[in-house]
């Protein structure tokens, strides 16, 4: 006998709901099961068949008993894709998908201003836009930004890229209708100093302002200075990037009075003295510096070491940076956290800098060597001392060999993760980690050509929990792109070139300065590279037939 399902027990409130769904309806349009007109009491809403029991379940809508609430939360938890698919399941789904959106990225070609009323009428919460152009295309212009920024006054964090055609206007416009605006970041812009005080004049509660390559700054005595105007107090991040004249932040720099976080990347001129006129100004309050590609000496270090309350500082390609200036951060800023430094293997930093870290800044947790020669002095005092030191990144040191290792082992008992990378290491720095480091959870050894799989594999056979990350470096990746003589990379995964591409004869030279011929050239003798490397490995496998 088959059994029968009944939908007696399904309120009769649940079912009129349903009916209410567009899904429901559009469902329910099927033919559905006869109602017996006679028949016992407890029968008279069963329907006779299995199938179509099943049937009456799966057009059932589950989802109409859900708050609005709710299928939001369902719908943060998806990719962007799966989310523009539920928007077209039905108009509640839609309407409610538009409404939990927060962050909205967009193409702002010039095209978009058809568009921005009936857009951000579905998507009405918006607190996170990035408008991004391409830059051989013309963007929208102050009257679109306007529109967006009517349309978006709980507006917290805002990106523009390549935004040629919009001017000053256009960001005061923005800043006035949407004063809750937190974060900005600009790049490829064309307003210059005036855009950006003109945000900086209504906008009192930016906290984070990040500009990367903008057009439109004078430079000598016509310079317009940004200033902070309303965001004096609010300001906590700066972060200026391949600026021309960024001497012009200076008093932006000087007059953010809770200014907490300072990054300055491949900006031109020298800042040195800016770096003074900030600390007399009472800067005090800094505890993230972040120096790359600049001009800047140990003038500059010594007057970062009048920030006391500094956590955290990379030095990346200062080459005018020495021991000098580090020993005088380390005198005073007694809390740092995190030291980064790049020595562009210019050996002006090592032992004495890094010996006065040791003795002074006991708090250290975090330290990354690149281009720099430390020795078993200055790590052992390291090891000894900062007993808090968890993370040590050790990349491009002529000076690190295996007696090294072995004193980051014996001595490092809080190291946690350990990346050595381009060092004299071999498999004997392998078995002294083997033993020592009671709390390492991670180790990245890269281009240490006396490192061998068994010596990985006798870390990871004495260390099971221990994870071990090894690449031997045999193809030296370039700087440039795989155009430039690299290797291309799909996927994530490096591709040999193997057959050089025909040459163009006549063609003009790219951007980097380099021609066609040259450019094939340098993609032949990687090749050859590679297959030398190659030829090298096989030898070396057929001579040790135990090799994993």
């Amino acid at each position: 006998m088959g059994q029968t399902a009944s939908i007696a027990g399904i309120p009769s409130a649940q079912i009129r709901r349903n009916n209410s769904n567009p899904i429901h309806r559009m469902k329910n349009t099927k033919p559905t099961a006869q109602i017996p007109s006679s028949g016992a009491e407890d029968d008279r809403y069963s329907i006779s068949s299995d199938e179509e029991a099943a049937a009456a379940v799966d057009y059932w809508d589950f989802t109409s008993d859900l708050p609005d609430e709710c299928l939001a939360h369902v719908f943060h938890s998806l990719g962007s894709a799966d989310r523009k698919r539920c928007s077209l399941v039905c108009h509640r789904w839609l309407v409610v998908e538009g409404q939990s959106r927060h962050r909205l990225s967009l193409d702002a070609r010039s095209e978009l201003a058809f568009s921005v009323e009936p857009l951000f009428a579905r998507f009405d919460s918006v607190s996170k836009l990035a408008l991004k152009c391409d830059r051989r295309s013309v963007s929208i212009g102050d009257d679109d930004l306007a529109l967006i920024s009517l349309r978006c006054r709980g507006l917290a964090r805002l990106k523009l890229r390549s935004c040629r055609e919009i001017t000053h206007a256009g960001m005061a416009s923005l800043s006035i209708n949407c004063p809750d605006l937190k974060k900005l970041s600009v790049g490829s812009c064309a307003f210059g100093a005036k855009g950006i005080n003109a945000v900086l004049d209504h906008a009192s509660a930016l906290e984070e302002l990040s500009i990367k390559r903008l057009r439109g700054l004078t430079d000598g005595a016509a310079a317009e200075m940004v200033v902070p105007g309303a965001a004096a107090s609010s300001l906590k991040s700066i972060c200026l990037k391949e600026l021309y004249n960024g001497q012009c932040f200076g008093p932006l720099i000087m007059g953010a009075k809770n200014l907490k976080t300072l990054k300055l990347f491949r900006c031109s001129g020298d800042w040195d003295r800016l770096l003074e006129a900030v600390t007399e100004q009472g800067a005090s309050v800094l505890m993230e510096i972040h120096l790359e590609r600049l001009q800047v000496s140990d003038r500059g270090l010594s007057a970062i070491s009048n920030c006391s309350d500094l956590e955290i500082l990379h030095l990346v390609k200062t080459p005018e940076c020495t021991d000098a200036g580090l020993v005088s951060v380390a005198d005073r800023c007694k809390l740092l956290r995190k030291l980064h430094i790049d020595g562009w293997k210019t050996n002006r930093i090592g032992d004495e800098g890094l010996i006065a870290i040791a003795k002074r800044c006991l708090n250290l947790q975090e330290l990354v060597l690149i281009g720099v020669n430390p020795t078993s002095l200055s790590l052992g005092l390291l090891a000894s001392n900062c007993r808090n030191l968890e993370r040590l990144a050790l990349c491009g040191s002529e000076t690190i060999g295996d007696a090294e290792i072995s004193c980051i082992a014996a001595k490092c008992i809080a190291l946690r993760k350990l990346c050595i990378k381009g060092c004299p290491v071999s498999d004997h720095g392998m078995e002294a980690l083997a033993g020592g480091c009671p709390n390492l959870v991670k180790v990245k050894v890269k281009k240490c050509r006396g490192v061998t799989c068994e010596g990985a594999d006798l870390l990871r056979a004495n260390r099971g929990s221990l994870a071990v990350n090894l690449d031997t470096g045999a193809i030296e990746q370039q700087d440039g792109s795989a155009s430039d003589g690299g290797v291309p990379e799909i996927g994530g995964e490096q591709l040999p070139v193997l057959i050089p591409q025909p040459i163009a004869v006549g063609l003009p030279s790219s951007s980097s300065g380099r021609s066609a011929l040259s450019k094939a050239k340098m993609g032949l003798l990687a090749g050859r590279n590679f297959m030398a490397c190659t030829i090298r490995k096989w030898s070396h496998s057929n001579s040790n037939p135990h090799t994993s």
